[in-house]
């Protein structure tokens, strides 16, 4: 074995040690967002809801208070919104996982704190794995989640430096990262290897970077339709004089109106659409110097038109009076739908040119 041949191997397991870490501290920052929900006064969130949102005049509702030491401390009133269509419901976002608590923000800090020391050690694990192949990390499925994981914690990061209320995201996105890469590294995990010859190309780092980069923007939004549809239905059943469950209640409450989620995941979507756009156009730009063709109908193309067309009729149907709320959000759920079946579905079942998934 040559010495260039010998450190890599060692850079491919010092980035399968850096993966387990970092699935070691997302592990205790679940926990951690587990305990930011479970410590937040339920009680107090209920009461605070329950003022908030059946009172007339909720615009004007008095802040959240805490005690702390015997003192008061005053926590910001969240924002009221309304939905964009006239007649519809006027709710106030919820407090947020820690309902309202002192400890409960704690513990969310503390979740947000670990979350950002396993990116960073995520990062670098990617980081080695791509030192390990003198490569781009993105040559088989077990390269791409342990990236697609990366970037997706890093929208959220992101987000969250950008000021924006997407705290509530934290505990559905780690819960996910974890089953990611617990999957990547049971069964779609692929010793260090060199690329086909099709992938030798610059296109490499400009195609699948954007799809990366589009896959973890697209699941953010469809976290946030799926709970939209939640908290619709929760919304609406208050409306109507129904009594929810006591765990829907302590859970629902606490996060933004559904207005609120409405807006957030068509904004994430719709920023997001021109990207995958290039990202389709970059793909048949290589697959015209890799193939001499541009467009063959192979099943990952396939797949990623089905993909953009019902991203398309998404933002067509949320952008029509007719088709707000709900029924756009059905759209967008197929169309994340689709775009997961165009990674595991096509990548593991089905035969083509981009039959690289390694496993």
């Amino acid at each position: 074995m040559t010495l260039a041949a010998a450190t890599n191997e060692n850079l491919a397991q010092i980035s399968n040690v850096l993966i387990y870490s970092a699935m070691a501290v997302y592990t205790l920052a679940f926990f951690a967002y587990i305990a930011e929900w479970l410590f937040g006064s339920r009680s107090k969130v209920a009461r605070t809801a329950a003022a908030l949102t059946t009172r007339p005049d909720a615009k004007k509702a008095p802040a959240v208070t805490v005690n702390q030491a015997g003192g008061t401390a005053v926590l910001e009133r969240p924002k009221v919104t309304v939905r964009a269509a006239a007649g519809q419901r006027d709710v106030p976002d919820g407090p947020g996982a820690h309902g309202g608590d002192e400890q409960g923000d704690l513990y969310g800090r503390i979740a947000i704190s670990l979350t950002v020391l396993a990116f960073l050690v995520e990062f670098g694990g990617v980081l080695t794995r791509a030192l390990s192949v003198e490569r781009a990390p993105w040559g088989n499925m077990y390269e791409f989640n342990i990236t697609f994981s990366t970037v997706a914690v890093g929208v959220y990061l992101g987000l969250l430096a950008l000021k924006k209320n997407v705290r509530w995201l934290g505990l559905f996105l780690i819960t996910s990262v974890l089953l990611d890469l617990g999957l990547a590294v049971t069964v779609l995990y692929t010793a260090s290897d060199q690329l086909v010859p099709a992938l030798h190309s610059y296109w490499l780092y400009i195609h699948v970077s954007t799809a990366i980069f589009c896959g973890a923007v697209f699941y953010v939004g469809a976290v946030g339709t799926i709970l939209y549809l939640f908290k619709d239905s929760y919304e609406s059943k208050l409306a109507s004089g129904g009594t929810p469950g006591t765990f829907a209640t302590s859970v629902l409450e606490r996060l933004p109106s559904s207005a609120s989620l409405d807006k957030f995941s068509y904004r994430v979507n719709a920023a997001v659409f021109p990207l995958w756009t290039f990202t389709i156009i970059a793909g048949a730009i290589w697959a015209g110097d890799a193939w001499g063709r541009y467009w063959g109908w192979d099943p990952k193309e396939t797949w990623s038109f089905i993909t953009w067309v019902a991203y398309a009729c998404y933002l067509h149907a949320r952008a029509t009076a007719g088709w707000k709320g709900r029924k756009a959000a059905y759209l967008a759920l197929i169309a994340f739908g689709c775009w997961l079946f165009n990674y595991y579905g096509v990548n593991i079942f089905v035969s083509g040119k981009h039959s690289y998934a390694g496993v």
